[in-house]
């Protein structure tokens, strides 16, 4: 038996994802700047997406602009925005739980002369909302906060931080990294209070490299890739057709049976973390089942190095992750868990287990056997 646990670090494609990509690279194969037929059918794609995007979130059509994915998102929605806005502040807040492709561009920025502010998390890895109004000046000119973090599945408390954010520094922007909370949230970015919300398809059963980024009509952003001019100016190159095509198709389907596929995953998670409780020593990270993300648990099997156990699954067909999928190559100690306060023998032996509407409890009830039967053993040849 296979089961795959790992859909935080990317998911499997949908069906008529596979079959609309296809079609748009051998038959529908225009590009969407050209003037003639072939351009004008390719351009419909990207209409098409746009339009689904901005039913599902309540926003214009205008304020959606497709990017390579959440990297680039994030990228252009801080280092653009802050160079935009540079002439109203200089200050920057984030936390300190962020994922590289925010935190990264911050400390660019940092480089570059902003002032940068990181706020302290609580042992759930919540960011510290009386850090945050503390944090706040006048010169504050953009704020960036995760919606769900991609670790531990933390939820941070979005509309009450961009309450706090447009009523304490009018000229702020507030961007979300909404990569791990899309698909499993209805998100509102008018009616939340958020400004930029970056989105990636490879996390809903769509392509990689092709994401999105919300920008309200109203929020200035300097463009970071110039040429040919499309999409407005704000991100010049060929559009891809097929990615945004296959984007459009994953979020028509990840939002089809939203309430049933998010209360299944939260049955998937309540399944394995109940059946973990029979193991000993296994501690259970971030918020409470239900507070938390539907698809993330965080775990911590004591004694046991997180990648020795992280193969030993692979070896029996079961896949989860030793981390965020996108910096593992580089292992070091997360900073999540850092910032939440766990020792290094917790952090050490933390993997994530994350599921997607596709799995089932008989994979659950697989993944709960085998770890019932290596566990022990894996902690016996530690100690030896």
């Amino acid at each position: 038996m296979e089961a795959y646990f790992d859909n935080s670090a990317t998911t499997k494609c949908y069906e008529k994802v596979k079959e609309i990509v296809c079609k748009t690279m051998t038959e529908d194969f225009g590009n969407p700047s050209a003037m003639h037929k072939k351009g004008v059918e390719a351009e419909q794609y990207l209409k098409n997406t746009s339009s689904i995007i901005a039913r599902l979130m309540k926003v214009n059509e205008k304020e959606i602009l497709f990017t390579s994915g959440g990297t680039e998102s994030n990228n252009l929605a801080l280092i653009g925005s802050a160079m935009a806005n540079k002439r109203s502040g200089n200050h920057i807040i984030t936390t300190e739980v962020e994922h590289p492709a925010v935190g990264q561009p911050v400390a660019f920025l940092e480089e570059q002369g902003f002032e940068v502010t990181i706020l302290p998390v609580d042992k759930s890895g919540v960011v510290k909302i009386e850090a945050l109004e503390k944090a706040l000046r006048p010169d504050t000119i953009l704020v960036s906060t995760m919606f769900v973090n991609n670790e531990v599945g933390s939820v941070m408390p979005i509309e009450k931080i961009a309450k706090m954010v447009h009523e304490k520094s009018p000229k702020a922007l507030y961007h979300v990294d909404a990569i791990q909370a899309f698909g499993k949230y209805r998100i509102y970015p008018k009616k939340m209070g958020i400004d930029l919300l970056s989105v990636s398809g490879h996390k809903i059963h769509g392509p990689k490299g092709v994401g999105f980024l919300y920008i309200n009509e109203k929020a200035k952003v300097k463009p970071q890739i110039l040429g040919g001019g499309q999409q407005n100016g704000m991100r010049s190159g060929t559009d891809n057709v097929p990615g945004i095509a296959g984007l459009g198709a994953a979020i028509e389907g990840i939002y089809k049976n939203f309430e049933e596929n998010v209360e299944h995953m939260y049955q998937l998670k309540e399944r394995m973390a109940e059946g973990l409780s029979s193991i000993e020593n296994v501690k259970i990270n971030g918020m409470s089942l239900r507070e938390g993300a539907p698809q993330i648990l965080s775990v911590s099997f004591m004694g046991i190095r997180s990648e020795v156990l992280l193969h030993t699954l692979e070896e029996r067909g079961i896949y989860v992750s030793a981390g965020s999928a996108c910096s593992s190559h580089k292992r070091k100690a997360s900073g999540t868990l850092t910032a939440m306060g766990l020792s290094s023998e917790q952090k050490e032996s933390t993997v994530r287990i994350s599921f997607c509407e596709e799995n089932t409890f008989e994979e659950v009830d697989y993944c709960l056997e085998v770890l019932r039967e290596v566990v022990p053993m894996l902690r016996r040849y530690a100690r030896h």
